[in-house]
């Protein structure tokens, strides 16, 4: 039996057979998956295309998530003439030649036609050029598609004349549902004998990064290639889904214990300063496909919570990895990931910053409110003086750049430096200035005998 019925397509058809990524593509907009904000129920695009009052169309987003389907679906729900061409291929006469045809078409009388460009970003601003005065007079209506931000590619005439959309990398119940489609539907393998593992399925849908096509390929690819058990049906399993997608499955259920218990390995690796086992969890994680950006972001609350002030570069390494992982993208991103680990892991560390923000919570929680002393209340409007709002003392105009004067109306210690790393610098000066407030403290006064390098002391704002 010919499972891979139906006519040749000049679009990813080898050899005659249609992959089942291809024949999977939706139909109608009812069919698109996991692009509900672009495409859902009362979105602006949506309602476009079915009102066909639809402009020409950026669509932006990584691969897989749908670009060509959705243009595809545009051209069937608005009943226009579908010509593609890819921004790799198609030179400025082949362009002009669809563009002219295109024109033509429309003077006639003919049906209109949906110009669809994929990976237009290849085009040079020439290229790009030669699109603007057949889109402007309606001559097509243009829909491209690209990987990279249109914004920065695409030059700004075409971007304005077009309705720039992102779409989404499908997530992994998306993807599970057009698997399970793929099993089912007809157009695809449901005249097989095959039984799918849960596990297979969800394999399948975490390892494909949101890409849809790699999902149904190697679903493809699994079925036409495992031989049919004892009971004549194609049995499916983890093993196989493994060997399909060519990456092994670690334990790893990203919304279940594997998940949680290996990003507590992780930052507990960090804080107990072994980067070793550290630098393990990592890859563990981003082997399991868990998203960069999360664990830049655990690594940021780290570099605060158990580094602090021991070394301060800890945070502008995290926040700085976080920006780079964000820019690059992965592979890439593994080795920003990587070095930030280690710095982290390597470094001094105190918790000092968090105990501290931690008590004073704790005291505002339960009750111990005090009030702001009058030298430090606002003295920026007329009338100040009268209620008593004087007697600030710029620490700028001391010696040292300090002077000691009463910030809070009771004595009370919040953050208590360690002796690791740039902290014990913060703990001796700490000690010394709180010696010298004490001091005030105990006298009841202000100190009015430092010498500073002006007397302007009371003055400042």
């Amino acid at each position: 039996m010919d499972f891979f019925g139906g006519q040749p397509q000049e679009n990813g058809t080898v050899g005659g057979r249609v992959p089942l990524a291809v024949r999977m593509r939706p139909r109608t907009l009812d069919e698109i998956v996991g692009q509900e904000a672009a495409v859902g129920p009362g979105s602006l695009l949506r309602r476009a295309i079915e009102a066909d009052r639809l402009v020409s169309v950026i669509l932006f987003g990584p691969p897989g998530c749908g670009k060509t389907s959705l243009a595809e679906v545009v051209a069937r729900v608005t009943r226009r003439r579908f010509e593609r061409t890819s921004g790799v291929l198609a030179n400025v006469a082949t362009l002009r030649g669809l563009l002219e045809t295109a024109r033509h078409r429309r003077e006639r009388g003919g049906e209109p036609t949906i110009l669809f460009i994929d990976e237009i970003h290849h085009f040079n601003r020439s290229q790009q050029d030669v699109l603007l005065p057949f889109v402007e007079n309606g001559d097509v209506l243009l829909i491209g598609a690209t990987t990279h931000n249109p914004y920065f590619f695409i030059n700004s005439p075409l971007t304005s004349r077009s309705l720039v959309v992102e779409l989404q990398p499908l997530s992994e119940e998306a993807i599970r549902v057009v698997l399970e489609k793929a099993l089912s539907d007809p157009r695809g393998l449901a005249e097989l004998p095959i039984e799918a593992d849960p596990e297979a399925l969800n394999h399948w849908a975490r390892l494909c990064e949101g890409d849809a096509r790699r999902a149904l390929t190697a679903l493809e690819i699994a079925a036409l290639t495992t031989s049919p058990g004892s009971d004549g049906r194609i049995h499916l399993t983890l093993a196989v889904a493994e060997e399909s997608i060519q990456k092994k499955a670690v334990v790893y259920d990203h919304d279940e214990d594997g998940h949680y218990d290996t990003i507590s390995a992780f930052i507990k690796s960090v804080r107990g300063s072994d980067p070793d086992a550290a630098i393990y969890w990592l890859a563990k994680m981003l082997y399991a496909g868990e998203d960069p950006r999360f664990i830049a972001r655990r690594l940021i609350v780290l570099a605060s919570e158990d580094i602090g002030n021991a070394d301060p570069r800890g945070l502008t390494v995290a926040v700085s990895a976080l920006h780079a992982v964000e820019f690059l993208g992965m592979p890439e991103s593994r080795i920003t990931l990587a070095q930030a680990t280690t710095y982290l892991a390597t470094a001094p560390k105190s918790n000092a910053a968090i105990l501290a923000i931690d008590k004073a919570l704790a005291d505002v929680k339960e009750g111990r409110v005090m009030p702001v002393p009058p030298p430090l209340r606002d003295a920026h409007y007329r009338g100040a003086a009268s209620l008593g709002h004087t007697g600030y003392q710029y620490a700028h105009d001391f010696e040292g750049h300090f002077v000691p004067q009463v910030y809070l109306p009771e004595e009370v210690v919040y953050y208590e430096p360690t002796d690791q790393g740039y902290e014990a610098t913060i703990r001796r000066r700490l000690e010394e200035w709180r010696a010298l407030l004490r001091r005030v403290r105990v006298d009841g006064k202000r100190a009015t005998g430092c010498k500073g390098s002006g007397q302007s002391g009371g003055t400042a704002p």
